[in-house]
């Protein structure tokens, strides 16, 4: 393809995906756009803050892969990713590549040992885009063993792609319904440990709070166990019994719940959340 039909066509992605800001097809759209330039796997865009669990905001993975993908890494792992712990720390590039995230050691980490290997992909790449009051996406994009690690000269064309990515991801945040479902907003972090320390507490027993809590902190089964000395096999029981009664099927079907339970603090006052939110309206 000339220079001027390949100019021609990002124009046309462009600007359908500039079209779609505000809309539910933007994400899908964007990843389209990307597409074009580069082929991708996995397209997951997640939206992470520092005191809270992550969110998924958008993926296409195939069903079979999805427990692998996200279920597990929201069971703890997410607090070792690479990629997390340099959104968190201020990132200064709007793009990274997992090797250099990984300072090339990746295979050596916990991360890597407890999560990536099950994943069966071979390299990823990250646009992230800083947003306020600590919220910050990250738009994941991965390789399979297939189609091999992103070259040089395809991570070369991401990177160009990174300003106008960054930019768009900004501009659909600051649309109201987005902001309003998805952002913490200024003054409610310190509500955030209260939230921790009463969600749930209405419904579950007083030893099924202490590992919800854990699980809502980011801490793994194992890690869960330790801290509150008891059996791995009994955390597991816990968990069974909490998925029951708060009614989900999945540790994204829980941060949820919780996220959107955030809504009804104040109302709650002091209380369990969950028992205005669930409430008959």
């Amino acid at each position: 393809m000339n220079e001027i039909a390949e100019l021609s066509r990002w124009n046309r992605d462009i600007s359908r995906t500039i079209a779609s800001l505000g809309e539910e097809s933007f994400f899908p759209t964007l990843f389209e756009t990307i597409s074009t330039q580069v082929q991708i796997d996995y397209p997951q865009v997640w939206l992470y803050h520092r005191d809270l669990p992550p969110r998924i905001l958008y993926h296409h993975i195939p069903s079979n892969a999805v427990s692998s993908q996200v279920d597990q890494y929201l069971d703890g792992p997410y607090r070792e990713d690479p990629f997390y712990q340099t959104s968190m720390r201020g990132p200064k590039a709007k793009i990274y590549r997992l090797s250099r995230v990984a300072l090339g050691d990746l295979e050596k980490t916990t991360y890597y040992r407890d999560y990536y290997h099950t994943t069966g992909t071979v390299d990823e790449a990250v646009y992230i885009s800083r947003l306020g009051g600590g919220n910050v996406i990250n738009l994941c994009m991965m390789r399979l063993p297939e189609k091999g690690p992103f070259t040089d000269a395809e991570y070369e064309r991401l990177y160009l792609l990174a300003d106008p990515v960054s930019e768009l991801l900004k501009a659909h945040s600051q649309h109201h319904h987005f902001a309003v479902e998805h952002l913490i907003q200024p003054g409610i972090n310190h509500q955030i440990d209260l939230a921790f320390k009463t969600f749930g507490a209405s419904l579950l027993s007083p030893r099924e709070k202490d590992v919800l809590e854990l699980m809502l902190r980011g801490y793994s089964t194992d890690t869960s166990a330790g801290k509150l000395d008891i059996a791995v096999e009994t955390v597991r029981r816990h968990r069974k019994n909490i998925y029951r009664k708060l009614d989900v099927s999945s540790q994204t079907d829980l941060f949820s719940l919780f996220i959107n339970a955030l809504s009804c603090l104040g109302e709650a006052a002091g209380d369990d959340p969950l028992k205005v939110y669930m409430a008959p309206r």
